[in-house]
């Protein structure tokens, strides 16, 4: 009964959209008054602020952050574009294709899922509109373009993952390279099926020269340098995820000085901007660790894992249940939420069913990534709506054949769970 109430009082707190680490906490505290009373809650609430913010892995959530800061003030991600567009722009819907790839680029050096949503709007969507695609189908792959920050490294919802599930960040990250490559690839050849279905959606561009091709490479060199500062460092073992962050953080800053976009004005926006992303994460997870504990001590994990194992169904059918499970989340809740919400539960059940804790939260990151663009939370459509100002309708129209590749690939990496879990295991 105790579980019902607490379940019910946080689910209304998310409806009438109370912020969800208030939700958590609220909700929380309120079972752990009711299953130990005041001076119980009042224990547990004196220690988790301490206990919460006193982690040495959450120092990677700022400075990856204060990172993508940087890169979106030196104005690299422009470059991308424009590097990718002269490579494939010639192809029909190759600025289409174009973006796909700045938006894995940007994924790589950013970790910011609406940055580059927002980033990529901005940049991408003039110059497709400019050369006649059709806004549906421009719009819808800017906005899945932009999911790809999620997966590729430096991920911030990898590095929360890992940090509520307590296994390896540098394993999370690495783990996200190959399936990175892997989306990436896919938005591709969506863009190719879908404009050779529909002639009117892109047409051909201009064609380069190899000459111009190989030097538009000359301004992707910052990004490459920042890759290999952050995964590369991370992979060869040099240093800890959360000592890349640094490194990363500071070689950003160092760009930004390069390209001389570096203001006093723009380096303390870019610090406060930090600041106030960085707090508003580490209130949700102060709130998700009170509502953990109070799902500990009410034992709703070790009942939900008795009953799983009473279920006479297979480990991969099952899961494919709790994936399902997360593709419907996606369509109501903000992913961070789903992270902080689900994982502390539902990851003893994937370790009983014998289910790699890496490679699951690899899964329901990418699983995560159709949230991002499906009705009615649709975040990045919304931001792409908002850079744009195109209709939202018309938006989740064009991203609709993605959503359905998205799923196609989760079920080949539910399948082959090799595809997530090889690189990591090569460190």
């Amino acid at each position: 009964m105790t579980v019902t109430i607490v379940l019910l009082i946080l689910a209304f707190f998310l409806v009438v959209g109370l912020p969800v680490a208030l939700a958590m906490a609220i909700s929380g505290s309120v079972g752990l008054y009711m299953l130990g009373g005041l001076p119980f809650l009042e224990g547990i609430l004196r220690t988790t602020p301490l206990s919460t913010a006193d982690s040495y892995e959450i120092i990677t959530i700022p400075m990856f952050i204060l990172m993508a800061e940087f890169v979106i003030l030196s104005g690299v991600a422009n470059d991308l574009f424009r590097a990718a567009s002269i490579w494939v722009g010639r192809l029909r819907g190759g600025l289409a294709m174009a973006t796909a790839m700045a938006g894995a680029g940007f994924g790589a050096i950013s970790g910011s899922s609406t940055a580059a949503a927002a980033t990529l709007a901005a940049t991408s969507m003039p110059a497709m509109l400019k050369e006649g695609y059709d806004p549906k189908m421009a719009g819808g792959v800017i906005a899945i373009s932009g999911t790809l920050a999620m997966l590729i490294p430096p991920s911030i919802a990898l590095i929360l993952y890992g940090i509520i599930a307590d296994i390896s960040i540098g394993d999370l990250l690495i783990a996200g390279v190959v399936p990175g490559i892997i989306v990436s690839l896919t938005i591709i050849i969506t863009v190719a099926v879908v404009v050779r279905l529909d002639k009117d959606a892109a047409p051909t561009g201009r064609s380069y020269t190899m000459r111009e091709k190989f030097a538009s490479l000359q301004r992707i060199g910052p990004m490459l340098v920042l890759f290999v500062a952050v995964t590369g460092s991370i992979y060869s073992g040099l240093a800890t995820p959360t000592e890349a962050a640094g490194l990363g953080a500071f070689v950003a800053m160092l760009i930004a000085i390069w390209e001389r976009k570096l203001t006093r004005a723009g380096f303390w926006q870019a610090l406060r901007s930090t600041a106030h992303t960085s707090c508003m994460i580490l209130f949700i997870i102060l709130g998700a660790h009170v509502f953990g504990y109070f799902l500990t001590l009410s034992r709703v994990t070790n009942d939900l894992s008795a009953w799983i194992g009473t279920l006479e169904m297979a480990p991969l059918l099952i899961m494919c249940f709790i994936l399902l499970g997360y593709v419907v989340l996606g369509f109501f809740m903000d992913q961070i939420a789903i992270l902080i919400l689900t994982v502390p539960v539902m990851l003893p059940l994937i370790v009983q069913l014998g289910f790699d804790p890496v490679w699951f939260g690899v899964i329901i990151v990418v699983t995560a990534e159709v949230g991002m663009v499906t009705p009615p939370m649709g975040m990045n459509v919304f931001v792409v709506a908002r850079y744009t100002r195109r209709p939202l309708a018309e938006l989740f129209r064009g991203v609709m054949p993605h959503v359905w590749a998205h799923l196609i690939i989760i079920a080949l990496m539910t399948v082959f769970p090799a595809l997530i879990l090889w690189l990591p295991s090569t460190m």
